[in-house]
């Protein structure tokens, strides 16, 4: 059975109404809380003021009102059937009934340009039989200073789907009290933490979803050298390349996986740090143990690093052009137009090599103007013995000395 996150929540009294009531209970405090008036209906108050909300005055009485129950900023009254937000229904929400909100614990992982399916399913404890109008809110939690995003409402059979979310977001609702998120098309920015929000009059509740892409860490430094880079012109070049600046976890997975590189580089949160898998002198001395190796956070603009970029899996094709010569940088573009494609870029290489297996001895020229070559299988006379994307830097553009890697999208 599926481990599931449970999400549950309680309110706390309001400070103004502490604060109104404690003084009410002094013997010399002056009357604050005028007698309540009743209300028009048995259990219900209809008192507004301009903004649709119940005056200060009317608040305060309620605070002098003993054994009415409190609960996200209001007291309800004591009728035998509790709070009824909905069309009559007998089920009191805050009379004992729980609202539970169920994701899952583990992370799930898709691939760019599949469709994923985020789980959420709610339920009451204990059961409610009749149904409950409720309304359901999906949005994509902050990340390393990126704001919130909404993805999608929904009230019943309508709902509303946000920014680049739109066209590719819906419910999923297979079964009872399920409202699953599904995202078609997975683009390089979906990932990260989602939460998913079920709400019942003025009772809310919410699970999250964190969701990974497939992907590559790799290194990126700038044509003029290392540590070029602050951390602004680092996500330029990430994209640049068709990836992002890779997260600290998706580092430390590569790492687990045994990327060892000596040069720090820039992490999405501003911090700036390096994978060792073998300890040496050059790369903080034979002393540490293995791991991640942190500068910490890094001024943003005036502080210059490399950078880790992160390659999700690719929907099309790279390839090695078969071309009777050997290529200017002007040239090989031309070469992939020609051919119904384009140059290939840093990100889509390496994913091609990661997840496709690409695996060539020939150098060809790439979209920045380096030139590389993907390994698969290593063998005599194609480099080092370990697996990887070997380079050899940014050559002169005019020379003709490699070949070209183009890609073409599906």
């Amino acid at each position: 059975m599926r481990n599931l996150h449970i999400a549950t929540k309680s309110s706390p009294r309001s400070p103004q109404l502490e604060k109104a009531c404690a003084q009410q209970q002094r013997p010399n405090a002056a009357k604050i809380c005028p007698s309540p008036q009743p209300s028009p209906t048995p259990g219900r108050c209809h008192v507004r003021d301009a903004m649709g909300l119940p005056p200060l005055g009317l608040l305060l009485s309620l605070c002098c009102v003993s054994g009415l129950p409190f609960y996200n900023g209001f007291y309800y009254s004591n009728s035998p059937h509790g709070w009824n937000p909905g069309k009559g229904h007998g089920e009191g929400i805050f009379n004992g009934v729980k609202l539970v909100v169920e994701t899952p614990e583990e992370i799930l992982f898709s691939y760019r340009g599949a469709n994923v399916t985020l789980p959420c399913r709610y339920h009451y404890e204990p059961a409610v039989v009749s149904p409950r109008p409720v309304r359901i809110k999906w949005w994509k939690l902050s990340e390393n200073g990126a704001p919130e995003q909404d993805v999608l409402v929904a009230i019943g059979l309508r709902h509303r789907a946000f920014g680049d979310y739109r066209g590719r977001v819906h419910l999923w609702q297979e079964r009872e009290r399920e409202v699953s998120l599904e995202i078609r098309d997975l683009r390089l920015e979906d990932y990260g933490r989602y939460r998913c929000e079920v709400i019942d009059g003025l009772e809310d509740e919410s699970g999250l979803v964190e969701l990974e892409l497939r992907g590559v860490v790799f290194p990126y430094q700038h044509p003029q050298g290392r540590y070029q880079f602050n951390f602004h012109e680092a996500q330029w070049a990430c994209e640049e390349q068709d990836a992002v600046v890779a997260s600290f976890e998706q580092l430390f997975r590569a790492w687990e996986e045994g990327l060892d590189w000596c040069n720090a580089g820039w992490l999405q949160d501003a911090s700036v740090q390096y994978p060792i898998t073998q300890a040496r002198h050059p790369c903080g001395g034979v002393g540490l143990a293995p791991g991640v190796r942190s500068y910490g956070p890094r001024h943003r603009r005036l502080h210059r690093y490399d950078v880790f970029c992160f390659a999700a899996a690719l929907r099309g094709q790279v390839y090695y052009l078969e071309h009777p010569e050997k290529l200017t940088l002007a040239e090989a573009k031309e070469a992939c137009q020609e051919d119904g494609a384009q140059i290939a870029k840093v990100g889509q290489l390496f994913a091609a090599w990661k997840f496709h297996g690409l695996d060539r001895c020939d150098a060809g020229w790439l979209a920045d103007g380096s030139a590389r070559y993907p390994v698969a299988h290593p063998r005599r006379n194609c480099g080092s013995l370990e697996p990887g994307v070997r380079s050899f830097g940014f050559p002169d553009p005019h020379s003709r000395k490699y070949g070209v890697y183009c890609y073409r999208p599906r």
